[in-house]
């Protein structure tokens, strides 16, 4: 007497996981978005970044900040209130405004940008720092 082993039961087995998988990624994938801010360009007055944030991330604002890379306090601060945290990818222009007590940015000069997305407790979601040469 021959014996043969139910095969179907297997691949219907693997075929349901792999599903399951598959869709588990797929729900998953708006809310794996990373977020990020890119400082893209300088200048004495605004900041130029793009960045991507998710709706539960949390983000009400762009800060940014700007001076000599070896100053103790920023020159020149900005904010801006109107983010759009949906996964994708957009543009934003941050006004620079003089900090009291500091000599105002000139085009040429060598500073240090640092731009965050921060919550309304203004905790830092995801920030970066360049030193760039303002246009």
């Amino acid at each position: 007497m021959m014996t043969t082993r139910n095969h179907h039961r297997t691949v219907r087995t693997a075929t349901v996981f792999a599903s399951m998988g598959a869709a588990l990624v797929l729900t998953a994938a708006p809310a794996l978005a990373a977020n990020t801010v890119d400082i893209t360009v300088a200048a004495p007055s605004s900041v130029g970044v793009e960045y991507n944030c998710g709706a539960d991330a949390g983000v009400t604002s762009i800060k940014v900040m700007a001076g000599e890379p070896t100053a103790e306090r920023p020159a020149a601060l900005g904010t801006q209130n109107d983010v759009a945290c949906d996964g994708s990818q957009h543009v934003a222009t941050v006004s620079l405004a003089g900090a009291a007590g500091e000599a105002p940015l000139a085009s040429g000069a060598v500073v240090q940008i640092r731009a965050a997305l921060v919550d309304q407790n203004d905790v830092v979601i995801s920030g970066q720092a360049k030193v760039l040469t303002l246009q």
